[in-house]
């Protein structure tokens, strides 16, 4: 086996990027009279949701590789690679698409962006909004039995990875409101949610790796989220639609002593519309805007890096690709602005021009 650090340099400061193997997050989706899905609000082509879930891998190697040497050359150091259903688990092959990634042509794909200076880490969502890559499994949620799986596909996967030093969760949107499009509704709320994130902190840290989730729920109770939260958990706030809402919970994480990755997460229906998005005001977040403002509320050791995200399948549609290319653009040139006003050579030269 290849550890990553044979290739790689850990990385003082990630510009992380988030993709999907596997796209199924919704299942059993509600239909119109036309039998048409609309478990979230908005669809990329007319008649098909791609939210909900499908029995083919929507994932194309050479639009894959077309976009991770974009990622390298705009200075992405670390991609999170949400798997799902998108690989053929050796403890669990019942869960694989058709088409999934077999073992050795995954490793072959971490390998690949290894050679790009690419660190990979996966992630799997454990959010029972997000489970529909479980397949039946989805709706024996706090079981012994899910309990099994769920580790077993936990340290399936670290062992493909080599260990990755991070491990995203997931673990966001458990919410009957976040459900409302799909049927049945599962959720688990109070000590249950606790219990299975326990769980899924335990599994993920005894196979070498450092859990990472999205910090959602800490808007359900934050007394209780910050009381019970391990500091060892790397959170990542997402910036949807408002600025200053994330940035507000990132200043309440850094008064905590959490490290943070905060991401750029635009509600999917806003992702998924073919024509340019409107700004609606002024606080409408972007990436760069991110950057900007977290980099002002949380300490420079606190602050891992940023995550740009994507959530859509990887598939060669035009507006996918439009969408990626934006991304991936938008991360290069946050990436520069924030190295130059990193850099004390340049904010020196800026300071006398001014003068």
């Amino acid at each position: 086996m290849i550890e990553q650090s044979v290739f790689l340099e850990q990385p003082t400061f990630h510009w992380a990027f988030l993709a999907h193997l596997g796209f199924n997050h919704s299942a059993d989706p509600v239909r119109d009279q036309n039998g048409v899905p609309y478990a979230c609000d908005h669809t990329l082509v007319p008649g098909k949701n791609i939210f909900c879930a499908e029995d083919d891998l929507r994932f194309d190697l050479d639009l894959w590789h077309s976009m991770t040497k974009k990622l390298a050359a705009a200075g992405c150091n670390l991609l999170v690679l949400d798997i799902g259903e998108g690989f053929r688990y050796e403890s669990h092959p019942e869960i694989a698409c058709r088409g999934a990634l077999s073992k050795d042509a995954l490793q072959e794909e971490l390998f690949n962006l290894r050679m790009l200076g690419i660190e990979a880490v996966p992630k799997l969502d454990f959010s029972a909004c997000h489970d529909a890559w479980m397949g039946e499994m989805r709706r024996m949620v706090s079981t012994t039995s899910y309990y099994r799986f769920c580790a077993d596909l936990i340290a399936e996967i670290c062992e493909v990875f080599a260990k990755p030093r991070l491990f995203h969760l997931g673990m966001c949107a458990e919410t009957a409101e976040n459900q409302r499009g799909v049927h049945p509704i599962i959720l688990r709320q109070g000590e249950a949610w606790w219990h299975d994130l326990d769980f899924f902190i335990r599994t993920t840290m005894h196979n070498g790796s450092r859990p990472w989730i999205w910090s959602d729920a800490i808007s359900t109770n934050e007394t209780a989220y910050l009381r019970r939260m391990p500091r060892d958990v790397v959170q990542s706030v997402r910036f949807t639609d408002s600025t200053a809402d994330a940035l507000h919970t990132c200043e309440i994480l850094e008064g905590a002593g959490y490290e943070q990755i905060p991401a750029y997460a635009p509600f999917p229906g806003e992702m998924v519309r073919v024509e340019p998005i409107r700004i609606e005001s002024e606080d409408t977040a972007s990436f760069g805007q991110m950057t900007a403002a977290a980099k002002s509320v949380i300490a420079p050791d606190r602050l891992l890096g940023y995550l740009q995200t994507v959530f859509c399948p990887m598939l060669p549609q035009p507006s996918h690709i439009r969408m990626f290319e934006q991304r991936i653009a938008d991360l290069e040139q946050a990436k520069q602005s924030f190295d130059a006003d990193s850099d004390p050579y340049t904010a020196e030269a800026d300071t006398k021009k001014t003068e």
